[in-house]
């Protein structure tokens, strides 16, 4: 593998623990269990990803808000429907 196709493949694991961040803080945010709805959409929490974002994840009072539409747009960048999916269903049952 040459420099270039390293420097690509790094910058995507960069954009996808981006992405996991986002749909961690963003459960925090809103009093929503991450790991939970991961393991709903995916069947499995087994994600080094996901584990990353909860050790780097704030509390509520220390983050910035999330939109929805901010959080969907990220997780459809990456192919993440399944979450966004269950995000909603989540929403709906507490509404």
């Amino acid at each position: 593998m040459d420099n270039r196709e390293e420097k690509i493949i790094q910058s995507f694991q960069q954009d996808e623990q981006m992405m996991a961040m986002v749909f961690v803080q963003y459960c925090i945010n809103q009093a929503l269990d991450p790991v939970e709805i991961y393991r709903r959409a995916y069947g499995s929490t087994d994600s080094t990803v996901l584990h990353r974002a909860l050790e780097l994840a704030v509390s509520k009072e220390e983050a910035g808000p999330i939109e929805k539409e901010t959080l969907y747009a990220v997780l459809s960048m990456y192919g993440n429907e399944a979450l966004a999916e269950e995000i909603e269903k989540t929403n709906r049952k507490e509404e």
